[in-house]
């Protein structure tokens, strides 16, 4: 488990103790059931072509995550199809730019 700060601590320990109460309406509770049960739907199976240099950024991106890379691909491809992926602001001056990888030629 990983370590966790005092603010943390202090949640868990009132969780715990039964102290802390739910402050979301039957109605919003329902809405956040059904949008849980949709997302959780796995009933399609995808094959998808990817270069090796990307997986292994998908992989260790994952790895960083703490989920499995199929789940991380999932969840980008559902948070651009319902428009909740962010793009991330252009590179500013003095800012190190992201280094891309030689990738392998062909043989």
């Amino acid at each position: 488990m990983s370590k966790i700060d005092r603010e943390e601590l202090k949640i868990l320990r009132a969780f715990e103790k039964g102290e802390l109460k739910s402050v979301a309406t039957k109605a919003e509770l329902a809405k956040f059931k059904a949008a849980a049960r949709a997302t959780a739907i796995k009933d399609r199976r995808v094959n998808i072509r990817l270069s090796s240099i990307d997986l292994g950024d998908i992989q260790v991106k994952a790895m960083e995550e703490g989920v499995p890379y199929q789940t991380l691909i999932a969840s980008v491809l559902h948070k651009y199809v319902t428009g909740r992926l962010a793009e991330r602001p252009p590179d500013k001056p003095g800012r190190p730019k992201r280094q891309s990888r030689k990738r392998p030629s062909p043989q």
